[in-house]
């Protein structure tokens, strides 16, 4: 595994990716998401952090959204298994094209 010198917001990959930030912060609230060492908190001081990923962690997220939208079947029953916010799977599934 090679260093990591630098990691990305989930804001910042949420833009690269054309994703809602609040879907991908939901998705990556697990770290059993995505492989371990991929997640990064960035601890900025009085009890605030914010969560980034590396470029293994940007790929693996990817490919995970990239294969549950494969049918609206599978990207819905991902969005039940992966969000538990009721209002932001009921949100991202009306964006999402039928």
């Amino acid at each position: 595994m090679a260093t990591v010198t630098y990691v990305r917001t989930i804001k910042f990959v949420a833009e690269i990716l054309e994703e809602d930030p609040e879907l991908l912060q939901a998705i990556v609230s697990n770290d059993d998401n995505l492989s371990y060492g991929s997640i990064i908190s960035v601890y900025t001081g009085d009890d605030g952090s914010v969560t980034a990923l590396t470029d293994d962690g940007m790929d693996e997220l990817e490919q995970m959204l990239k294969d549950a939208r494969r049918t609206s079947q599978e990207w819905n029953d991902f969005l039940d298994s992966f969000v538990d916010d009721e209002l932001l799977v009921a949100r991202i599934k009306a964006k999402s094209p039928r």
